[in-house]
């Protein structure tokens, strides 16, 4: 039996939900940046990606995009969060591109980049109502001017994000409102852009709809590539696999308890109250995995299983009238919230299958 719990990563499924998308939004005009942060910048899924016709590859940490280049992985490298000031030296020597905000740090990776005698290409970041990163409209045309000036930097272009922090759709009026942007910056500073980037995974209902993409050009695929859904309602994407990666954890207590603790109540070990309702006596099953390896509100759960609770630890289920034996390996789907923190959990065994 193989050590739990684990992800089990299918290259091959992942490999065709990444084709299927290339070749789908190719016919729109866009091509696709691989986004490698929920997988730590795993070598052999950034293979499956650039094997599947992705442009480039993006990972919002520097520490990623490092391991993929001691690994060796051949393709452009964007880092896709801002940079932060004690880290620039090490963004332009092993990023080719970043996306930006804030001049004070584009002048530091000017500086950086000069030092080490190399170029570093920049993407601005505009803000269109999500409320993450990104510049005001009105502030935009100054910044690229201030872009512009500063040696060892190449302008590559613009992008935002959506629907991350505050859930704000891609739609016709916000990736016209880019498009016109990067209209305005070309007509302004007689330049053309390489990238006009309109965002993630949950662009795709957008860009697949038969709108007018505009000057949209790429967008940056992660969730949708791994885990087959549609961000925006997390439903499956048609023809794509939800179970390119899996979770299995195993069973270590299964007991018929009651539904209801016993004794003075305070909080729990996560400042959560105790279950609402009494349900009498359930079949306790635990399973041996917690809030440390995963979310268990991001997993998918076979059809016999209800979650009761989670610690550090354990997931408390109940099986229903069947018990389920000690040493079971049950198998779960992830969201991505799920899926960001098992791959980051140093107890969750990665298992990559061809």
């Amino acid at each position: 039996m193989m050590t739990t719990p684990r992800l089990e990563i299918n290259l091959d499924k992942i490999h065709h939900n990444a084709s299927t998308l290339v070749e789908r939004l190719a016919n729109q005009g866009i091509s696709v940046t691989g986004v490698t942060k929920a997988t730590l910048g795993s070598p052999e899924i950034a293979g499956a990606l650039l094997r599947a016709g992705v442009r480039g590859l993006g990972d919002s940490r520097i520490e990623n995009i490092e391991a993929m280049h001691r690994a060796r992985v051949p393709a452009s490298m964007t880092l896709i969060r801002s940079p932060m000031l004690s880290q620039v030296e090490r963004v332009v020597t092993f990023a080719d591109v970043s996306f930006n905000t804030e001049v004070d740090v584009i002048s530091k990776l000017s500086s950086a980049a000069r030092e080490a005698n190399r170029t570093h290409g920049i993407v601005l970041m505009v803000e269109l109502g999500d409320l993450r990163e990104g510049i005001m409209r009105g502030d935009l045309e100054d910044t690229v001017r201030e872009t512009l000036r500063l040696p060892n930097i190449v302008f590559k272009g613009i992008g935002t994000n959506l629907a991350c922090r505050s859930g704000v759709s891609p739609d016709a009026t916000n990736m016209a409102e880019l498009s016109a942007l990067a209209g305005e910056i070309e007509a302004s500073f007689g330049l053309t852009l390489d990238i006009v980037s309109g965002g993630n995974s949950a662009n795709l209902q957008w860009a697949l709809s038969g709108a007018d993409t505009g000057r949209i050009n790429d967008l940056r695929l992660g969730e949708s590539i791994l885990l087959g859904r549609d961000p925006l309602h997390r439903q499956q994407i048609d023809g794509l696999f939800t179970d390119a990666i899996t979770l299995i954890a195993e069973v270590i207590e299964s007991k018929r308890k009651p539904s209801q603790p016993w004794g003075e109540i305070a909080q729990t070990a996560f400042g959560e109250g105790t279950p609402a309702s009494d349900r009498g006596y359930v079949m306790q099953t635990i399973l041996a995995i917690g809030r440390q390896d995963t979310d268990p509100c991001g997993l998918y759960l076979p059809p016999m299983l209800e979650i009761l609770g989670a610690s550090s630890d354990h997931l408390i289920t109940d099986s229903g009238c069947d018990r389920v034996p000690v040493g079971t390996e049950l198998t779960f789907q992830l969201n991505y919230s799920a899926l960001v923190r098992s791959m980051t959990s140093p107890f969750v065994t990665k298992v990559i299958k061809p």
